[in-house]
This record gives C-alpha cells, sequence and structure tokens, in this order.
C-alpha cells in the first residue's frame, strides 16, 4: 500500500507540474495550431505517456511477465481511436464509432480513454489514476462537449480492451533448457538467472504485424566466420568492464542507455512534441505510429531470440576455447562493463531493434531527420546526452550494447533492419490519412 501511495504522490504532483495552462478549444483539425505553443503548454497524450512511464518505472507495478510495451501500445491505441472517432482524419487503427460529433472534445477523449485503459491494466493504482483523470479533465471546460468527449473516450478504451483480451499474454513462459554446445544460450554470470524472460512473448497476438516471424532474419554468422572473429574481438576488448581501451565516453555510453531503451523513445517523444508545440490529434497518432510499433518489434524480436538461441557475449568470450575459431581467444573472468546481461538470447539486440523504429518513425511522421534535444539516461539520473537528429540518438543507443558488453555488432547491425522493417509496415498499413471518399462517406 505504500508504493501505491507513493506513486500516488508522484503522480499528482507530476500533473500539478504538467497542467500548467489550458487545454482550451479541441483540435479538429491535425494540422491546426502546430505552431502555437500558447495553445496547449502540455497536451493530455503527452500527460498519460508519462503517467503510464511512472507507473511502469514503480518497482513491482508491471506484472513480470507482461512486456510494458504492450500497455503503451494498447493505451495510446485507444487514445488514437478515440481522438481520430472526432478529427476523422486518419483512418481508425481498430474502432470506428458512428454519430460523433465533430465539436467533442479531442482532449477529454483522450484522457479518458487513457484512465480507462490503465485502471483495467494497473487495477492498484486506480485512486491515483482517479485523481489524475480528474486534474486532466479539470482543463477542460464544462459542457456538452466535454461530456462526449468523456464517453467515446471511455467506449474506444473498452472495446480496445475487449479485443486484447485474450491476445496471449497472460500465459505462462514456457519453460526453457539451456544449452550446451558452443553458440548456444546459457546462463549469464555474475547473477545466472535460472530462465530466461519472456519466452512466450513471439506467442502474443500482434498489434499490426500479420504474424511474429513476418520479418525474421536470418541466422547469426557461423562461429568460425570472420564476421563472428571480428565481433567477439571488438567486444572482448571495448566492452569489459573497466576496459582499457574503451574511451571514457564510450563507457559512459554504455551505461547511460542502459535501461528499458522504450522510455528513452518515448521521452524523445514527448520532448519533440512539446518543442513542435503538436495538436491532441497530431500526438494521438505519434505516440500511436511509435508504441504499436514497439509492441510489434518486441514480439518479433522474441520470435528471432528464441529461434536461434544464440549465447551472449559473456558465455562466447569465457569458454571461447571450444568455438574452433582460431580467431577466438577465452578470457575465463570476463565481464560486462554493465554488470549483468539481460536474461534472454543474444540475437538479435533490443536496443537496435527499438532505436531504429523510434527512429524510423519519428523521421516519418516529422519528415525530417534533424531536431535538436537532450536525453536523460533511466539509471544515471542528472546525466543528459545532446543530440541533433534522431538517427544519431538511435546509432548511439545501438553502439552503446557493445560498449555496455551486452551485444555482438551483427546482433545490432541485424536488429536494426528488424526495427526499420516492422516500423515502416506499420507506418505504411496503419493510422494513414483518409482520402476525400472516405471524410464523405462518414459524413
Amino acid at each position: 500500500m505504500s508504493r501505491i501511495l507513493i506513486v500516488f504522490a508522484l503522480l499528482c504532483a507530476g500533473l500539478s507540474i504538467l497542467a500548467g495552462g489550458s487545454y482550451g478549444a479541441s483540435h479538429n483539425d491535425e494540422h491546426q495550431g502546430a505552431n502555437d505553443s500558447s495553445a496547449q503548454p502540455v497536451n493530455p497524450v503527452v500527460q498519460w505517456n508519462r503517467t503510464l512511464l511512472l507507473i511502469v518505472r514503480t518497482p513491482g507495478a508491471q506484472p513480470p511477465t507482461v512486456h510494458p510495451t504492450r500497455s503503451f501500445a494498447i493505451m495510446h491505441a485507444a487514445i488514437y481511436d478515440a481522438v481520430n472517432t472526432i478529427s476523422r482524419t486518419h483512418r481508425p487503427y481498430l474502432v470506428r464509432l458512428s454519430g460523433v460529433p465533430r465539436d467533442a472534445s479531442q482532449e477529454a477523449a483522450a484522457a479518458a480513454a487513457a484512465h480507462q485503459v490503465l485502471v483495467a491494466l494497473y487495477p492498484a493504482f486506480k485512486t491515483a489514476l482517479d485523481a489524475a483523470l480528474q486534474q486532466s479533465l479539470a482543463e477542460i471546460p464544462d459542457g456538452n462537449d466535454k461530456v462526449e468527449g468523456i464517453r467515446i473516450g471511455q467506449t474506444v478504451a473498452d472495446r480496445i480492451l475487449a479485443l486484447r483480451s485474450n491476445d496471449g499474454s497472460n500465459a505462462q513462459p514456457i519453460p526453457y533448457v539451456f544449452g550446451t554446445a558452443p553458440g548456444d544460450y546459457q546462463s549469464t554470470p555474475p547473477n545466472f538467472p535460472p530462465q530466461p524472460q519472456f519466452t512466450h512473448w513471439s506467442r502474443v497476438t500482434t498489434f499490426a504485424l500479420e504474424h511474429a516471424s513476418q520479418f525474421r532474419p536470418g541466422p547469426p554468422p557461423a562461429l568460425t566466420s570472420d564476421a563472428c572473429s571480428d565481433a567477439f574481438n571488438q567486444i572482448k576488448s571495448v566492452g569489459i568492464a573497466n576496459s582499457t581501451t574503451a574511451t571514457a565516453d564510450e563507457a559512459l555510453t554504455g551505461r547511460f542507455w542502459n535501461g528499458a531503451i522504450q522510455n528513452y523513445w518515448n521521452e524523445i517523444s514527448q520532448t519533440v512534441s512539446l518543442a513542435q508545440s503538436l495538436t491532441t490529434a497530431q500526438n494521438a497518432r505519434l505516440f500511436a505510429l511509435l508504441n504499436l510499433s514497439f509492441a510489434d518489434d518486441v514480439i518479433a524480436f522474441y520470435d528471432a531470440k528464441y529461434t536461434y538461441n544464440f549465447w551472449r557475449p559473456v558465455t562466447a568470450i569465457r569458454t571461447a576455447d571450444a568455438d574452433n575459431n582460431p580467431e577466438t581467444v577465452a578470457d575465463p573472468n570476463w565481464l560486462p562493463e554493465v554488470g549483468k546481461t539481460a536474461a534472454d538470447p543474444s540475437y538479435p539486440g533490443a536496443h537496435a531493434v527499438i532505436s531504429a523504429a523510434g527512429a524510423e518513425v519519428l523521421i516519418s511522421f516529422f519528415e525530417r531527420d534533424r531536431f535538436e534535444f537532450n536525453v536523460t539516461s533511466e539509471v544515471l539520473p542528472g546525466v543528459e546526452r545532446p543530440f541533433t537528429s534522431f538517427s544519431a540518438a538511435a546509432e548511439e543507443a545501438t553502439l552503446s550494447r557493445i560498449f555496455g558488453g551486452q551485444h555482438f555488432r551483427f546482433d545490432l547491425t541485424t536488429g536494426q533492419r528488424l526495427g526499420r522493417d516492422v516500423a515502416d509496415f506499420v507506418l505504411d498499413n496503419f493510422l494513414t490519412p483518409v482520402q476525400r471518399k472516405d471524410e464523405l462517406h462518414d459524413r
């Protein structure tokens, strides 16, 4: 109970800071007011994204066998369909309501949809979430537009939740037997987790992809190949704890990004959204595209990870004498710069998949790559790193896994390709602009 009260206080304090001004009137045209920073000092879509980040960062709040990207995708899908039901600028994701007034409050719809989803997914936080909703709604003028927006948001959220209720996410992880041959994934030091994580996740229903293996990459290189030798020797040198060959900045980079990578990219998107003064409809679409891509990224990379079951660098380096490769030399005491290794197979690298997808979505949405922004670390409080483009941030986040001692370079290049494939599929096939005939049909 004390943990819930702490989060309640954090949510309320955070929302008090965020709600620095009125949302004003609903924005019915997605591109209206995009540069009017006085119209929406803080947008409800960004507020509720921050609220969910606070929850998933609370120890014990996220069920350990349910990946948090599912929650972000469900919440932002509901926000998008609720707002888009009013604005009608793009095709719906899953839910289309008829007879919706065009002057219903998009802000009320977004807040009500987010609240409805999060109470269903995190019932222990209902008190804090109820207070957050009241704070969101207090910024919206009373009237029928607000009432209609709330009704739309709740209705859409309930339908999205119903459609995801039997998606396989509540299944128990599949028991895993570690391999013993060279190249097989094995439990990693120093903590030696007894069971890998999310062995069942490739069986979860995808959000956009046709199936989990739609963009499954080919296998990793052979242990005796030059590609494997080169990647092995690179990470052995620069990824070891207290490396003498990695620069201080490379070691810092490895530690800086060593958190839940999808959280970093949601915060990058918040930063750019606020800098660009996006409307509610724009934010609804941006964060839905981002988090639908991330959710399917995770399903897709776990499909690949548990297809190939490739060993992590710490195992490869400690047992290299058995890999039949004369170009690799064992170091039985080797440990990575960031300490523990994630409890799943190495190939492909999750940071690379998510970062490539995040950059792809943002570049496509804003139709340009160059933005100046700072990124804060989830694991190094107070540390920031500046960037001048989405692609530069994605590249550094990807390479950080070499400097952190977590991934071979081929894990990352393959992961980047997978992330871009997933994001491009989402961008090409979901939440696309309506044609004129669609608009006429809706009226």
